[in-house]
């Protein structure tokens, strides 16, 4: 984990009642290609900011099958959730980007068996376009407690 701010000793970000605000990156995935964090936490909330379908080593998976894509973006949001300590059954908000609307219900049938059970709030864009050319990129707020 690549501390940027304020942490607690274990190396997780502080979420007390103070008004200090933890920046850090997944060490399980690559370093972010642009000026932001995996994650922020404040107050007892993570961030996530927007995965797209790249692994660990930094390859991206535009070219691949959409339920590629999917999968390679959901797994990436268990690395940062992971790397701020909590898990998907504390997703509050999640947010779905997708560049063809038509690939939404092979999204929702991933989404659902990852998920299982939680049914946090969420929304869904269509989007012109995204980086790299993928075709879905996903963005989350959580729960640390």
């Amino acid at each position: 984990m690549t501390t940027r701010e304020t942490t607690r000793g274990n190396g997780h970000p502080y979420t007390g009642d103070t008004p200090s605000i933890g920046t850090f990156d997944s060490p399980q995935l690559a370093p972010p290609a642009g000026h932001y964090s995996h994650v922020a936490t404040h107050r007892g909330v993570a961030y996530i900011s927007g995965q797209l379908p790249v692994t660990p080593d930094g390859s991206h998976l535009a070219g691949e099958l959409f339920e590629v894509q999917a999968r390679q973006v959901l797994s990436n949001l268990d690395a940062c959730l992971a790397a701020a300590g909590t898990t998907r059954d504390k997703l509050m908000s999640v947010t779905v980007y997708v560049t063809d609307i038509g690939d939404w219900p092979t999204f929702d049938q991933v989404y659902k068996d990852w998920l299982g059970a939680s049914r946090p709030a969420r929304a869904v864009a269509g989007a012109k376009e995204l980086h790299y050319g993928s075709a879905v990129e996903v963005q989350a707020v959580a729960a640390l407690d």
